[in-house]
This record gives C-alpha cells, structure tokens and sequence, in this order.
C-alpha cells in the first residue's frame, strides 16, 4: 500500500490500536481478513475500512454530510483539513503521545473518522469499542479523550455505574445532536471534563466547543485555537479555516460576541414565519425543556389568518394535553405558545440520530 507522499511527510504511517502498533501496510491484509470474516461487527469492518482509505494514496477521504435538512450528501473531504483539525483537537486539549483515547463512535461518520486521525496525528493510543457497547471497560480503565453522542450518554448516566464510567474519561466531547436540558444538568454535575461541540463535516467535525461541566460550564461556544466566525447579512454563521480560502457557510444563526465567541439561536431554515413575526424554534424549545420529558419540536402548520401557526409535536402516544398547556401558560408568553398539540409515536431522524423537521411537518399536516 502506497500512502500519499506529501501527506506522509507530515504524518505517522502507523496507528496505534487497542495497544499495538499496525502499520499502513498492514492495514490492507487486516481489512480483507475482518470483512471476509461474518462474525466481525459491522462497526469493526467500517472502522479497518476507513483506515484502508486513510492509508490509500488518494488526497481525499469521502464523507457524508448529516442530511438533518435534506439527503446526505457525499463530499470530498482532504486529508490535509483533517490533519489540521486534528492538531487544533490535540493542541486545544493539551493531549500527547501515548495518551489512550476511546473510539465509540462509528466511523461511517465524521466523528468516528475523526478519533481514528487524531490517535494517528497525535501518536496516541486509540481503544474501539462497540458504539453500542455497555462500556464495562470504562469500570476499570481511563482515557484522555473520547467523544459520545447524547444518547450513549443518557443511557450511561441510567445505569448505577454511568457517572463512575464516564468520569474515566479526562476530556469528553459530546456533539452530533441537541442536547436535551435535563441531561445536561446531570452532565454538569460529572468531575471530568465534558464539552459541546460545535462544527460539520466540512470542516472535519468540531471548530469550536463550550464547557458543560465544572466552574466554566456556559452556553457560548469558543473557537478553537486559528478558527475565527462572522456572520453573513441574514445573521447566518461563517466559519473561517486557516487552510480554506473563503469562509464555510452555515444555516445557523448565531449570535457573534467575537470574533471567537459565539451562541447558537437556531437554523435559519427551521424559522417560522406567522403572522409576519420570525420564530427561532430551537429558542422556544429551550424554554419547554425542563417542562417536557419526553423528545419534542416546535413546528408548523398553514393557517388562514396567520400564513403559518405554531405547534408542539410530542414523540409520545396521546397523553394530558391540558396539564402541558398550562405547562406552557407558564412558561411561555402569549405570542410563542403554540397553537396546537400534537403527538408522533416516533420521529423521524436521520443515520445519526438528528430530528428531521421537515418529514415531522409534513406528518402533521396529515392529521
């Protein structure tokens, strides 16, 4: 296997996995050896895959964008951006060589992808676990790094061991969907160093992070070390990358304190226009969270009088409608309640767990 030389020069052309060296031209036969192997996860197959494409003689690593707003789309991503996203992970949280860093997450994505670049940008030790996995290890070993989804960490933090498993980890990320605000309260609470992140698959995951635990916990999100962001004349985030030419264009709008500093309010494709008055959902949404246990969204329908009216959507079979109105009577001002109730037994979402709102109003409208 031929590894792409002016990348190479920069890079190690090993990975340290699970404790043991391999080297680029290994990878090829190992790879082969899990997938013609039925008993090897499928999780394990992706994993030796995407380092068969790392370690390929090709400049680019083909990605998936999210599809949260429309269908996934296939990019292709340079190995130099990932290298360079890596080294701002691996400068921002101080980490070193040998450092043990867990991979749980599935490398069909970005994130997975990610952890894998990092443990061979940093020359660190990478663990792969089952992304579904228990995390039983987390008992008796510890971690310099690792990153979750919210919902491995919500079943964690169920379990009697949870907050034990997770505070092995020194530094965990937690990016790829919403963060719902009770879960966050007892994330708060955790003694190890637990993070948001902010970023998409352009820019090779995270471009900035904001603190969830400790002293330091805040809901403003910090650039990592060369990121800057400005916002375009619809309010929309850019993110500027010292290796891209033209600043990346988000559909989030933000809320820019600096130049490294910024909140997210929502996406501008998810604003709701009614009665001539623009509504961030993911606002009034914060504002329900602690009221309503169950995953929801503020949505739309058409209204006459209005062009388009508020609503709640539950993921939930049809419960006590009147006892959340008045939940919403006291928390919400007259003009943000919503107009209507209704329930979904499952929302739609897309491979990695982000709510498609689009199919969810388009449900509704047939109720």
């Amino acid at each position: 296997m031929i590894f792409n030389t002016a990348i190479s020069m920069t890079l190690s052309d090993h990975i340290i996995l699970n404790g043991k060296a391999i080297s680029s031209a290994e990878i090829l036969n190992l790879k082969a050896d899990k997938v013609a192997d039925p008993s090897t996860p499928e999780w394990e197959n992706d994993l030796y895959r995407f380092l068969e494409e790392w370690f390929s003689e090709s400049e680019f690593v083909i990605a998936q964008t999210s599809g949260s707003t429309g269908d996934p789309q296939a990019i292709h991503l340079p190995k130099t951006t990932m290298i360079q996203s890596a080294r701002r992970t691996i400068e921002y949280f101080k980490l070193q060589e040998q450092n043990r860093i867990l991979l749980s997450l599935p490398c069909r994505f970005i994130a997975g992808k990610m952890m894998v670049v990092r443990a061979i940008v940093g020359q660190m030790n990478l663990i792969a676990v089952d992304p579904s996995d228990d995390f039983d290890l987390l008992r008796n070993e510890s971690f310099d790094f690792g990153a979750m989804v919210p919902n491995q960490v919500f079943k964690l933090l169920e379990s009697p061991s949870g907050k034990v498993k997770l505070e092995n980890i020194r530094n965990l990320l937690i990016g790829g969907s919403a963060i719902p605000a009770t879960l966050e309260q007892q994330i708060g609470q955790l003694k190890c160093r637990v993070v948001s992140t902010y970023g998409m698959t352009e820019t090779a995951s995270h471009i900035a992070i904001r603190e969830l635990s400790g002293e330091n916990r805040s809901d403003i999100y910090i650039c990592l070390p060369g990121i800057s962001v400005s916002e375009n004349e619809n309010g929309c985030l850019q993110i500027h990358v010292p290796e891209l030419a033209d600043p990346l264009q988000t559909n989030d709008i933000a809320e820019i304190l600096s130049a490294m500093n910024f909140r997210i309010l929502g996406r501008a494709d998810d604003v709701i226009i009614s009665g001539g008055i623009k509504y961030h959902p993911g606002t009034i949404e914060k504002k329900l969270e602690h009221a309503i246990t169950q995953r929801f969204v503020i949505s739309e329908e058409t209204d006459e009088k209005l062009g388009a009216k508020l609503v709640l959507v539950i993921e939930s079979e049809p419960t006590d409608i009147e006892s959340i109105q008045q939940k919403i009577t006291q928390l919400l001002p007259a003009f943000e309640r919503p107009k209507a109730i209704y329930f979904l037994e499952k929302f739609p979402e897309t491979a990695n767990g982000k709510v498609k709102r689009n199919e969810i109003k388009s449900a509704i409208h047939r109720f």
